[in-house]
C-alpha cells in the first residue's frame, strides 16, 4: 500500500533574535503546570489541606529532580560508555539523551525532599501528583513525534508515517504516538476517573497504578519501537526499556498490595497522618 504521511514537522516552536524555544522544552513547562493544577484541584476536590504555594514547590522540587534522574539514567544505562570516555558531554543535554524511568525516580526522590521540608504526606502528595502526570507524558511524547526521534519499526499500516533521515524512507510506526495515548490519554482517564470515586480512598492507590500503567505500557510498545542504536537488542526481543520497566510494574503492584493491605485513607499533612 502507498504510505503518503512524511514528517515534515519542525520542532522549533519559535525563535527571536538569539532565543529559541523547542517544542520538548514547552511540552516539559506546559506538562508540569498542567500536572500541578491538577493536583491542587483534586486536592481541594478531596478536602485536603493543600495550598496552591504547596502545589508550586511540590512541582519545582519533582522537576528538578525529574531532569537530574532522566538524565543520569540515560547515561548509565543507554551511553553504552560513551559519556564516561566524554564526562563533559553529559551536561550537553541540548543533544538529547533523557529516561523516563530515570525522570520517575528522581521525580520520587525531589518531591520527597519537598514533603519533607513542608512536613506533608509523601504519599498522599505522591498520589495527587500522578494523576495529572500522564499528561505531561502525552505531551512529551508529542514532542519527540514533532523532533521525529524514537521512531517505530517499519510497517505497511495505513498510519505509518515516513520520519526520513535516520528512520530512512521507509514508512514507520508512529511509536511517540502509542506511547502518548496509552501512556497519556488511557492513564490519565483511568486515575482521573478513581479520583472521582467517593472517599475514602486508600493512599498508594494512585501511584500503584500510575506505576503498574506506564510500565505495562512502554513495555507493549518497546515492540513495534527501535530500540537505541547504540544497545539494541539485550536479550532476544527484549530492550533496555521493557528491561527497565520490569521493576516499574513490580513495584506499582507491590504498592498496590501494601496500600490495600494498609488501607490508610488519604490525608494531607504529616501532622494527621500521625494521628490517624
Amino acid at each position: 500500500m502507498l504510505n503518503e504521511l512524511y514528517h515534515m514537522l519542525d520542532p522549533v516552536a519559535f525563535s527571536a533574535g538569539p532565543i529559541t524555544i523547542y517544542w520538548y522544552g514547552l511540552a516539559y513547562v506546559v506538562g508540569a503546570v498542567i500536572t500541578g493544577v491538577v493536583m491542587w484541584r483534586t486536592a481541594r476536590r478531596w478536602g485536603l489541606g493543600f495550598t496552591v504555594d504547596d502545589a508550586m514547590s511540590i512541582v519545582i522540587g519533582v522537576v528538578f529532580g525529574l531532569i537530574i534522574g532522566a538524565r543520569l539514567f540515560y547515561v548509565v544505562f543507554y551511553g553504552d560508555g560513551y559519556y564516561f570516555a566524554h564526562p563533559l558531554e553529559i551536561f550537553a543535554t541540548n543533544h538529547g539523551g533523557m529516561s523516563f524511568h530515570g525522570g520517575f525516580v528522581g521525580g520520587i526522590l525531589g518531591g520527597l525532599v519537598v514533603c519533607r521540608a513542608l512536613k506533608l504526606n509523601p504519599m498522599t502528595v505522591a498520589d495527587l501528583a500522578v494523576i495529572g502526570a500522564p499528561i505531561a507524558l502525552a505531551l512529551g511524547r508529542c514532542a519527540n513525534f514533532v523532533n521525529g526521534e524514537l521512531w517505530g519499526k517499519p510497517t505497511d499500516l495505513p498510519w505509518g508515517v515516513v520520519f526520513g533521515g535516520a528512520a530512512g524512507d521507509v514508512a514507520r510506526h508512529p511509536s511517540q504516538l502509542y506511547e502518548a495515548f496509552l501512556e497519556g490519554v488511557v492513564l490519565f482517564c483511568v486515575l482521573y476517573a478513581l479520583s472521582r470515586k467517593v472517599p475514602p480512598r486508600v493512599q498508594g492507590t494512585f501511584l500503584g497504578t500510575f506505576a503498574t500503567g506506564y510500565g505495562i505500557a512502554r513495555f507493549l510498545v518497546e515492540f513495534v519501537r527501535v530500540p537505541d542504536a547504540q544497545l539494541g537488542y539485550l536479550f532476544g526481543p527484549i530492550t533496555m526499556g521493557q528491561l527497565l520497566s520490569v521493576p516499574v510494574i513490580v513495584a506499582g503492584v507491590l504498592v498496590l498490595v501494601w496500600a490495600h493491605r494498609r488501607q490508610a485513607p488519604q490525608v494531607c499533612y504529616l501532622e494527621k497522618h500521625d494521628a490517624a
